[in-house]
């Protein structure tokens, strides 16, 4: 069987937190019904696709790129950070993988093609969509659980209303990108890391 891999990205836009990759192989003619792209299904779905992407995929890996990368790096660079890392992730490097959108990152050291829209076309993306996502949600869970007072179980720390009047109320946590304009711009006023 040749090792193919699918890969894409979850919260490159949200405020706060990391940015995940997630790359996946799947068995030959895979079916997996209600598989699309991540944004297109309801969370709970989206739930039950990845436990069972887990289970039946021959090998995935979800990685990430941290605010602080972020901060040093940018979103763009960041990302394509953390789908190396996912593809370096797996028990052995694929022989092709198909990445979402139109960037491959660097220094992958296989063959790879960039998809746009890759996510509703290639299913070994749309798994790597779900696993992706779901890692970038239980993140934001997480964070909620710590910090209750901004609801990032809410808008998964996108620059909602809510998110930004929290902003405001609170000011920045130390998991907040630094360098998104929201954010600076009260580091800017001295509001320090709450």
């Amino acid at each position: 069987m040749m090792w193919q891999a699918g890969v894409d990205e979850a919260g490159r836009g949200p405020l706060v937190g990391s940015v995940f990759a997630a790359a996946v192989v799947l068995p030959p003619d895979y079916c997996l019904p209600g598989l699309t792209d991540s944004k297109k299904l309801s969370e709970k779905k989206r739930d039950l696709l990845a436990a069972a992407i887990k289970q039946q995929a021959v090998a995935w890996c979800v990685a990430a790129a941290s605010p602080a990368e972020i901060a040093e790096l940018n979103i763009l660079h960041a990302t394509l950070l953390a789908m190396r890392r996912a593809v370096h992730g797996l028990p052995r490097l694929p022989e092709k993988v198909w990445i979402d959108g139109n960037r491959i990152p660097p220094n992958l050291g296989t063959e790879a093609e960039a998809v746009v829209k890759g996510d509703s076309k290639i299913i070994q993306i749309s798994a790597a969509s779900v696993l992706a996502k779901t890692a970038r949600d239980a993140e934001m869970y997480a964070l909620a659980a710590r910090h209750p007072q901004y609801g990032f179980e809410r808008h998964k720390g996108y620059g909602t209303a809510a998110h930004l009047a929290a902003l405001q109320q609170y000011g920045p946590l130390p998991e907040h990108r630094r360098d998104f304009a929201p954010v600076k711009a009260l580091l800017a006023q001295g509001r320090l890391f709450g």
